[in-house]
């Protein structure tokens, strides 16, 4: 390749300067496997010194000959397309303003078609659509050059449906011939609606419109350029493509959006039939699309917030990771309203990655709470955590308010028999997780495939477990709104102090079993040695003691019951505590001399002592009621943690499945390493155990999300993005004008939460009563938190359950993220532990050594003066 000429391999490495958007993209596309037809890139620099109506420089004249004799192309049909370095971008399509020419014939033609593709970057619409988006045309023009696809039938298909929004369907239009008579509106086409089956991991035909195909693009007849032709009758109205063939499409149009953007982004593709299989020959995201969104919300911005998301997902995420976690934070965010009969809007997205993290759409959870069950957007901001706004909703009408009460009556009557049924479930389910994870893998990668597919599809149908794990609130909520009318101001520190005792749940058992392994190795003195030798995390740390050692015996049914946990979880990139057992031996340590039964006593005290203040404040005919809404809440706070389990048992299973085929198909020619598999979707990995997509492809999609991932890790996360259609982003810049014309400056956006009083005050949600004072340890990761000393103020970010050794050696907890339904919230309540979350800004507030003083009963932290008392 020269400086001038890309094949795709150099235009991908180029990128959108060099080989303009379309020119990388289809680059892109061809190095990541997907069906794109030969072809190479004239560079954007060759034009920059081009001016309207200007000849091509002989050194680009040699330059594109030699690139067509090379590959035998001078006397074959071409397509030349443009491709500016701002084109075909998420900002910027320049749909309809550069030119193509297809049908080219020859090299002299084809120096024609470039000089015309040049010349279009200088029309009045370019400079027009440039001047609105504020671009300019330094860059030049890159020219794409691919032979003409002999095309039996092609089109257009969007991976969203830019009509409506809905992200759950694709649309494909189709014509006879080339696709240029549907890009111009020539032609009214068929339609082919594709809907997602999540479960299956298709897209299914769900619709289809059969146009009046009067016409068709062709080639012309005397070899150059293209011509409209009448389509014969009977082709005007038989449909294009097959269920089949649609859906063999969909499954290709899908790939190639995902093989460009895992998170899921909306792609505008073109593609051809050549009567023996589909070619992609354009991509581009679509620009602009409606936004799909109950009509309540259509004149208020989506808020995505991190909210509890930060908590067990406070990392940037994989695309295996995100194909799985996309689907469960659906289902557990609508199941329970399914349940009371709650009909909520199809095709919805309540969550989305932004630079790698997932977030999640608090603006349709806050009103599906309150359409469906009256539920105030201020009581589910609290129970998500996050500062995102309240948003606006009318007043309840009579009729709403009993429709409610017939909602919740109806969950609580459909519900009841799960959470029955749950306490038999759920220790069956865990059982089956463990009967995989000991089973042989099979040997052949096709089978090992088929294996995971079914693991993939018990994880994405597990209903049961995703409305235990997503329905934990209800019964809380309604305590909290009990509470809080008795004792006003003392609502949220009252009910934590309830919370605390009652049978614990499997986090809180887990910090127990912890403790009693502590206890353990402090009086064994061959395994006080070994936990404190350098070389204990060698492999085969068992031979290391006695067989006879207790501890030894403790620890392997402790790694047989909680083993397929990990420091944060979700991530399947994260190595098991079965494979990587250092951090919860560290814990043993760090534990030792910690008193199980002083903590017990603790709990129970505060539970009875809140109990008998609220009973006390209660009407007496409430008091019943309240003991029936605390025995559910502490029900469903357990149940929640165990399905969690249970779940992550599942993605224990999945992982070991799908890092097996990593290492089957890593090395030469195939992934870069067997974790690399963690960085392709589900159906990438079926396609690779199936042996329908080369293992080089899908290394160099790997490879590149990989990097990705490292990037987006390197960047900030903001608690909330509104999201605003463009009409209302109009508006509202149009408002901010106003605003600062007539006040100076625009005010920011309004916020659930004050970050701070002062510099030395900061307030959040009160999710676990008491007071403590102590010295703030600041932790960014659970293993930073292992040196925090007894009784500090640990402040972190946000906690999943690998956290809880660290909230047994605490204080006080503090956690920038969080709500009333957070793992740290739930942890510590149990614990007794006093607890704010949703603390914003208190990271950069607070270094480790200040004297905090934490009011969980009041939601506030302060900073002492360093003559304070020190716990």
């Amino acid at each position: 390749m020269t400086v001038l000429v890309l094949d795709w391999a150099a235009a991908a490495l180029a990128g959108p300067r060099a080989a303009g958007g379309k020119g990388w993209q289809l680059g892109r596309m061809a190095e990541f496997g997907v069906p794109v037809p030969d072809g190479f890139v004239l560079a954007a620099q060759a034009s920059r010194e081009h001016r309207l109506g200007q000849d091509l420089p002989s050194t680009v004249a040699h330059a594109l000959h030699e690139a067509l004799r090379a590959r035998g192309w001078l006397e074959r049909p071409l397509a030349l397309r443009s491709s500016a370095p701002q084109e075909d971008s998420a900002g910027a399509s320049f749909a309809g303003i550069h030119l193509s020419c297809l049908n080219v014939r020859g090299h002299g033609a084809a120096l024609q078609a470039v000089q015309r593709i040049w010349d279009s970057l200088w029309t009045p619409q370019a400079q027009a659509y440039r001047q609105r988006l504020g671009l300019s045309a330094d860059g030049g023009m890159a020219v794409v050059v691919m032979p003409m696809i002999d095309a039996a039938a092609s089109g257009i298909a969007f991976t969203i449906d830019p009509a409506t929004g809905r992200h759950d369907e694709m649309l494909i239009h189709a014509n006879w011939g080339l696709g240029e008579s549907l890009v111009n509106g020539q032609a009214d086409g068929d339609e082919y609606r594709l809907r997602e089956d999540y479960l299956r991991q298709t897209w299914p035909l769900a619709a289809q419109r059969i146009g009046a195909k009067r016409h068709a693009t062709l080639p012309a007849a005397d070899g150059q350029g293209t011509r409209l032709a009448e389509t014969p009758a009977p082709r005007a109205t038989q449909a294009v493509l097959t269920r089949a063939q649609a859906e063999a499409l969909g499954d290709i149009v899908r790939d190639a959006a995902r093989a460009l953007d895992y998170a899921g982004a909306g792609y505008d593709i073109e593609w051809a039939w050549d009567g023996q299989q589909f070619w992609i020959v354009q991509a581009r995201p679509v620009t602009a699309s409606a936004r799909h969104t109950y009509p309540a919300l259509q004149t208020q911005p989506d808020y995505w917030s991190r909210g509890n998301t930060r908590e067990v997902l406070p990392q940037a995420m994989s695309a295996l990771e995100w194909d799985a976690g996309r689907v469960m934070a659906q289902r557990m965010l609508t199941r329970g309203f399914e349940l009371s009969g709650y009909a909520t809007l199809p095709g919805v997205r309540l969550a989305a990655l932004f630079q790698g993290r997932a977030y999640l759409n608090a603006s349709v959870i806050q009103w599906v709470g309150y359409d469906a069950l009256g539920v105030k957007p201020r009581d589910m901001n609290a129970l998500l955590g996050g500062p995102q706004p309240e948003i606006r909703v009318p007043p309840l009408t009579t009729a709403q308010r009993l429709r409610h009460g017939l909602r919740i009556l109806r969950y609580l009557r459909r519900a009841a028999p799960l959470r029955r049924q749950a306490a038999a479930d759920l220790p069956v389910l865990l059982a089956r997780a463990q009967d995989w994870l000991d089973a042989p893998l099979p040997d052949a990668n096709a089978a090992l495939g088929a294996r995971l597919r079914e693991q993939f599809q018990t994880v994405l149908a597990a209903d049961d477990l995703f409305f235990l794990q997503g329905s934990g609130g209800g019964a809380l909520s309604k305590l909290l709104e009990l509470v809080e009318k008795a004792v006003p101001g003392e609502g949220h520190a009252l009910t934590a102090a309830l919370m605390a005792g009652g049978e614990p749940s499997v986090t809180a058992a887990q910090g127990y079993a912890l403790m009693a392994l502590a206890q353990l190795a402090e009086h064994d003195a061959q395994a006080l040695a070994w936990l404190r030798a350098p070389d204990r995390d060698s492999p085969g740390w068992a031979n290391a003691l006695a067989e006879g050692s207790a501890f030894r015996q403790a620890f392997a049914a402790f790694l047989d019951r909680y083993g397929h946990r990990a420091v944060y979880e979700t991530y399947l990139r994260n190595p098991r505590w079965r494979e990587a057992p250092a951090y919860l031996l560290d814990s043993v340590l760090n534990l030792i001399g910690a008193d199980p039964a002083a903590l017990r006593a603790r709990q129970d005290t505060a539970a009875r002592q809140a109990w008998q203040r609220v009973r006390r404040a209660l009407p007496f005919w409430q008091r019943v009621m309240a003991a029936k809404l605390l025995a559910s809440s502490r029900l469903e706070g357990n149940q929640r943690e165990a399905a969690r389990s249970v779940l992550v048992a599942y993605l224990a299973v999945a992982r070991k499945s799908a890092l097996e085929l990593g290492r089957r198909t890593s090395g030469p020619g195939g992934l870069v390493a067997p974790e690399d598999i963690f960085h392709l979707n589900a159906a990438e990995i079926f396609a690779l155990a199936d042996g329908r997509l080369a293992p080089a492809a899908l290394g160099r999609r790997a490879a590149a999300r990989r990097e990705q991932l490292a990037a987006w890790a390197a960047l900030p996360d903001p608690d909330v993005i509104a999201e605003y259609t463009q009409e209302d982003s109009q508006e509202k810049s149009r408002k901010d004008s106003q605003r600062e014309s007539q006040e100076g400056a625009a005010a920011p956006e309004p916020r659930a939460q004050a970050a701070a009083d002062s510099p030395n005050a900061w307030r959040g949600t009160p999710v676990a009563g008491g007071r403590a004072q102590g010295r703030a340890f600041v932790a960014r990761t659970p293993d930073e938190g292992l040196a925090m000393p007894a009784g500090g103020i640990l402040v972190a970010a946000s906690s999943d359950p690998a956290w809880t050794p660290l909230f047994l050696r605490a204080g006080a907890v503090v956690m920038e993220a969080g709500g009333f339904l957070s793992h740290a919230a739930i942890v510590a309540r149990e614990f007794g532990i006093p607890a704010v979350v949703n603390v914003q800004g208190i990271l950069q507030g607070v270094a480790t050594g200040d004297m905090l003083d934490v009011d969980a009963s009041r939601g506030t932290i302060s900073r002492m003066p360093d003559g304070g008392r020190d716990s």
